[in-house]
């Protein structure tokens, strides 16, 4: 994974841009796309992504004092980590975005899940338009995995290739 991608992807996770990924910080993420997607905070696909997300995080806090560095991270991303919490991590994101279940996200509901977890709407459009080349209108969840795994271990992705290379918008604002 290029030092690029990691600063990249980093610099979205820590949402406060304080340097540090909470584990607080960190398993927001699940809260603002389940609320974002309008899922109950009881519901059984929020309780599975917050355990998935729970394990990424203890992996990625390699010394556990509960703030992860851009030096853990980094140590920490790669294929390995993301086969094994990484891509069921992201997946439960996805299915909490999945609202009819069908394994696809429209665009409406792409839109919602990528500006939830921190990036702008801007970018999340052009994004699904490079995840949707044929103009079907959704975007399957093993193109949308695929992609982001491409872009952990390689640095680059049609998805993450579409996104602006300005800074990802604050993951506490979000627009409906």
């Amino acid at each position: 994974m290029s030092d690029t991608a990691k600063r990249r992807i980093f610099t979205m996770l820590d949402a406060d841009g304080d340097g540090v990924i909470t584990r607080g910080e960190y398993l927001a993420r699940v809260d603002r796309a389940a609320a974002a997607c309008g899922r109950d905070p009881q519901h059984p696909l929020v309780g599975a992504a917050r355990a998935a997300h729970e394990e990424v995080f203890r992996q990625m806090d390699a010394n556990g004092d509960g703030a992860v560095t851009l030096e853990e991270y980094s140590g920490w991303a790669g294929h390995d980590a993301f086969e094994e919490s990484c891509r069921p991590a992201l997946g439960s994101l996805f299915d909490l975005a999945d609202l009819d279940g069908d394994g696809h996200l429209t665009r409406d509901e792409f839109t919602l899940l990528r500006t939830a977890t921190g990036n702008s709407s801007r970018g999340a459009a052009a994004a699904f338009t490079a995840l949707d080349p044929g103009g079907a209108g959704t975007v399957h969840r093993s193109t949308y995995l695929a992609a982001i795994h491409d872009y952990l271990t390689t640095g680059t992705s049609p998805m993450a290739d579409a996104y602006p290379h300005d800074h990802p918008a604050p993951a506490q604002t979000l627009t409906r």
